[in-house]
């Protein structure tokens, strides 16, 4: 990942563009996926506050919501920035042939909507004080939990894939 910074020459109006040092730019990646972990946390948090309405009275409450917490911060740091791939480049797309650069955008994609959705749905019900059905809980409970193990199951094989294409080079 190269970061340019376009400066102006005050002498001449020429437009320069120098790079960014390798450490601020690790830095700003470091920033980055730590603020996707609180986002995946949040919504851990949002789902768990959601189910623990209807069931406030286990034992283990609060180890579960600490629990969702961790799973949804690991499932967003791990999943959703992923390296960039060829997958994302046209000419692999329009050949039309599977690939796990095209496993890995297909799982993301799915898990970053299914956890994106059930948040949004518990979110819902926090801020309506609805009272759903166990049915409805249980459905969003399982579609934030496939949509996290997803995205960690694509961030998982993009950065073994990326290892092991590394390795043969």
């Amino acid at each position: 990942m190269k970061m340019a910074n376009a400066n102006f020459d005050r002498s001449s109006g020429a437009k320069t563009t120098g790079f960014a040092p390798a450490a601020l730019i690790k830095s700003a990646h470091l920033i980055e996926r730590i603020g996707l972990a609180a986002i995946g946390g949040s919504c851990g948090l949002y789902v768990a506050a959601a189910l623990m309405r209807r069931q406030s009275e286990l034992p283990l409450s609060v180890g579960i919501v600490l629990l969702m917490m961790l799973f949804g911060a690991f499932s967003f740091y791990v999943g959703i920035d992923l390296p960039r791939r060829s997958a994302r480049r046209s000419a692999s797309i329009q050949r039309q042939r599977w690939s796990p650069d095209t496993v890995v955008e297909i799982l993301s994609a799915v898990g970053i909507f299914l956890a994106a959705i059930a948040t949004f749905a518990s979110v819902g019900i926090i801020i309506l004080d609805e009272t759903v059905s166990d049915g409805w809980l249980a459905l969003i409970g399982i579609s934030w939990m496939t949509g996290s193990l997803l995205q960690i199951a694509a961030g998982i094989i993009a950065r073994s894939y990326g290892t092991a294409e590394n390795a043969g080079k």
